[in-house]
């Protein structure tokens, strides 16, 4: 599994992706340091928030494959610039979190991180486990077996020795 260091403000949904990411029941929890999971690298949002910490996402960008850009579709505005996707020598993919929240923009959130400069776009209900499969199933290498596809192998194993 390709890792990934998700990167947004505060309540953008960071915690919340990281923990339906790993199959954990959803819980809030407040971030405060950099948790360098496996294959998830959890920023805290006072990280994107702040100049000076900023500098340190850079260089957590370095311990991952793919960055993730969060936004929530219920940012009043985005702290993105345009084409900030370009100063990264890492892939770099567009989140949009919290998609049913109904003062939320989901179209908004998109556009933004289009002008950051993310191509692909994810939109995702982590309470929800919506759009969390397609992440996995991007971040997902050669010889990776997903949770999903080791339960039907199991049940596919399970049969085959009950037809012998």
């Amino acid at each position: 599994m390709r890792k990934i260091v998700l990167m947004g403000r505060s309540e953008a949904g960071k915690t919340t992706l990281t923990q339906a990411l790993k199959g954990e029941k959803i819980q809030y929890h407040k971030t405060q340091y950099v948790n360098n999971f496996d294959v998830i690298i959890d920023t805290p949002g006072e990280y994107a928030q702040t100049k000076n910490l900023g500098y340190a996402l850079a260089l957590y960008s370095y311990e991952a494959d793919v960055v993730g850009l969060l936004l929530a579709s219920t940012e009043p505005y985005s702290l993105y610039p345009p084409c900030c996707t370009a100063m990264c020598n890492r892939e770099v993919i567009g989140i949009v979190t919290k998609i049913h929240d109904e003062r939320g923009n989901v179209e908004r959130a998109e556009r933004w991180l289009r002008l950051a400069g993310c191509k692909k776009i994810f939109y995702v209900d982590s309470k929800r486990n919506e759009g969390i499969p397609e992440i996995l199933e991007y971040l997902k290498e050669d010889g990776d077996v997903l949770p999903w596809e080791e339960e039907s192998m199991e049940k596919t194993t399970k049969n085959n020795k009950s037809n012998i």
